[in-house]
């Protein structure tokens, strides 16, 4: 999803919205993206979307900036359309998906611009109820799936669910300013986190730090690993290293990407300069060390189970 600079207008025209729909069409097939339902409204639009070869920052930018070019052209301006970059859910399809494609496509009925979503054309609703060829394109198949293995009652139940209004939480676990970076059950959020957490986090992106291993279990993995305590964990004695204790904060450093504040408030520590200080020392012995080099690289690697 994706919101006008300042809240305004990214699309005043019909010829602004045919153009985007035509865009959406493109995408899929230089992008092999699939496009599972849209609306586009005057200063927003939402997609529900599928990227199998992993490259949805690739099709945002081409749909974002492309579009930004020909509406600058069509009504003689230039500069910036968009607020800045698309925000992205990941969402779990077993659980949410039909939840999403309701909100989705109910998005005009709740703004008031339409008393009957058949009424709003600039939607994939219609997609959803038609058998038309010239929606070929959207990928409704799965979706409608979901309802029933019939196609003729898929639509059925379809149109029955998207007249009902969703549950108070969805629509409140949707609101624009508290969106959530994964939408699905909290298994599926901690498969996500066994999968696809890379240690080197983006600090431009902080949704990115939800799928961080949790502070628990970065200090469960030293114990095991160490064959130590938590209370170990604590002691700290002048000239004495230290290494389970100083290796846990270089973690949450390293792996959580945490301020110095935080890394060391998680062993007790409330000193900036000794965490600092700490993580240091934990690099040169590690250079220097073979042996602890590979001990916290297995730690590393049990608590980061595969990079992307």
């Amino acid at each position: 999803m994706n919101r006008g600079r300042r809240g305004d207008e990214i699309l005043c025209e019909d010829k602004d919205y045919v153009t985007f729909i035509d865009l959406l069409k493109e995408i899929t097939e230089d992008y092999n993206v699939k496009v599972s339902a849209y609306c586009l409204m005057s200063n927003h639009y939402h997609l529900l979307i599928q990227t199998p070869d992993a490259n949805l920052s690739r099709a945002m930018r081409h749909l974002n900036g492309v579009y930004t070019q020909r509406y600058n052209r069509m009504h003689h301006c230039d500069g910036q359309l968009f607020r800045g970059r698309f925000k992205a859910i990941l969402v779990e399809a077993d659980s949410y998906l039909l939840e999403l494609l309701r909100y989705i496509h109910r998005n005009p009925l709740e703004a008031g611009l339409v008393d009957n979503l058949q009424k709003y054309i600039w939607s994939s609703h219609k997609g959803y109820l038609s058998k038309a060829r010239k929606w070929g394109w959207l990928h409704k198949r799965f979706p409608l799936s979901l309802f029933s293995k019939d196609h003729a009652e898929s639509i059925r139940l379809y149109r029955k669910f998207v007249t009902q209004k969703a549950p108070d939480e969805i629509n409140e676990t949707l609101d624009p300013g508290k969106l959530p970076p994964v939408l699905g059950t909290q298994k599926s959020l901690d498969k996500i986190k066994e999968l696809f957490f890379s240690d080197k986090s983006h600090e431009e992106v902080p949704e990115a730090k939800i799928l961080a291993p949790d502070p628990t279990r970065i200090l469960d993995a030293v114990v095991n690993l160490y064959e130590t305590t938590i209370d170990d964990l604590y002691r700290s004695r002048r000239g004495y290293f230290n290494e389970p204790r100083n290796v846990a904060i270089y973690l949450m450093r390293r792996l959580r990407n945490d301020t110095l504040k935080a890394a060391g408030e998680v062993i007790g520590i409330t000193k900036n300069s000794t965490v600092s200080s700490i993580i240091g020392r934990v690099k040169y012995e590690m250079s220097r060390d073979k042996g602890m080099r590979l001990r916290v690289e297995k730690l590393m690697k049990s608590l980061n189970n595969s990079q992307t």
